[in-house]
């Protein structure tokens, strides 16, 4: 899979600002999301990468206003589609954005679709629910979508129940209900997960070419940067709720600027390197972020570390050509606080 967007010109079509999701437990506060900020394009891919609990799939649930409160909610900020706030929507507008302007791709295919309810159904009430079309149209276009993503026998199939399907078929089957209603922007949590290796490259492969077919921006994420290097135009890498890097994908590997990200694509397996037995591994493990200080939370695993880091969290630093960096390290000495 190759990345050929990168020299287009692009339409802004979503801009996330400032945003902060908290979850209220009886430990304290979980600030989940804390403060993150990025721009899609129409047409374009952006990855966002981190470990387990770093934040991901809390942002996208936030575009989409799908927090369950309690105990979750959005505290702050800004998601602008279109020129509009999602967060100020009522429910009837934001169910006309939800499946229709943003499809969500969840992370399990086996326990996304109803048990109970065959494909055609749930693909006819995706359909109708936001176009005035009749039941007949609504399952034509259906069986075209099962076509389209590579379901055989698709006319058949569609009256099957999820259980006669395989994980890389229900994987497909919820991508043809994502992009079903032509959304605009389509957000695919994880939508590799549980499936086998072979299985994970078609459906990332099927997902790239639907994208560019239909003019589909994506947000795609996961904690593969083997997955980020083939399909996306650019990266947010997130780190304790907040986003510590951002860059275009060729300047991310090229020139990794904070600790965190070099630790990430080091880890990777690579067969044009020579390895004397062990792969890298970033020490220790994530922070809970229950009440985290007010500090650069990687600094216990960083090996870059410095006094500075151990007690204020570092501002952004542009460092060119869309480029940003959360790192004590490029910011001059005088401008430390302590010094």
């Amino acid at each position: 899979m190759s990345n050929g967007n990168s020299l287009k010109t692009y339409k802004n079509l979503l801009e996330v600002r400032d945003l902060r999701t908290h979850f209220k437990t009886d430990a304290g506060i979980v600030k989940a999301v804390d403060g993150i900020s990025f721009t899609l394009n129409e047409g374009e891919t952006i990855g966002i990468v981190g470990e387990s609990g770093s934040g991901k799939s809390v942002t996208n649930l936030s575009i989409m206003r799908l927090i369950q409160s309690p105990p979750g909610k959005i505290v702050g900020g800004e998601i602008i589609f279109e020129n509009k706030d999602i967060l100020k929507l009522s429910q009837r507008e934001l169910r006309h954005i939800r499946g229709n302007e943003i499809s969500m791709i969840f992370q399990d295919p086996m326990t996304s679709l109803n048990p109970f309810l065959k494909i055609s159904t749930q693909m006819v009430e995706t359909i109708r629910l936001h176009q005035n079309i009749s039941r007949k149209e609504a399952l034509a276009k259906s069986i075209d979508m099962l076509k389209l993503v590579g379901i055989p026998a698709a006319e058949e199939r569609i009256h099957n129940y999820p259980h006669q399907f395989s994980g890389g078929m229900r994987q497909r089957v919820m991508i043809g209900m994502a992009l079903s209603c032509e959304a605009k922007i389509l957000i695919a949590d994880e939508p590799t997960t549980a499936l086998d290796v072979t299985i994970q490259a078609q459906i990332l492969e099927l997902i790239q070419e639907l994208a560019k077919k239909l003019n589909t921006a994506v947000i795609l994420i996961t904690h593969d940067l083997g997955v980020v290097a083939g399909m996306c135009d650019s990266v947010c890498v997130m780190y304790a709720g907040k986003i510590v890097e951002k860059a275009k994908t060729e300047k991310l590997y090229a020139h990794p600027a904070h600790p965190y990200t070099d630790g990430l694509i080091q880890s990777v397996p690579r067969l044009d390197k020579a390895h004397d037995g062990k792969l890298f591994s970033i020490k220790g493990q994530p922070p809970n972020v229950i009440d985290l200080p007010d500090c650069c939370p990687f600094h216990p695993r960083c090996h870059k570390v410095m006094e500075v880091c151990r007690h204020h969290y570092p501002p952004t630093k542009d460092l060119g050509d869309g480029h940003e960096v959360s790192c004590w390290l490029y910011i001059d000495k005088k401008e430390h606080p302590d010094a």
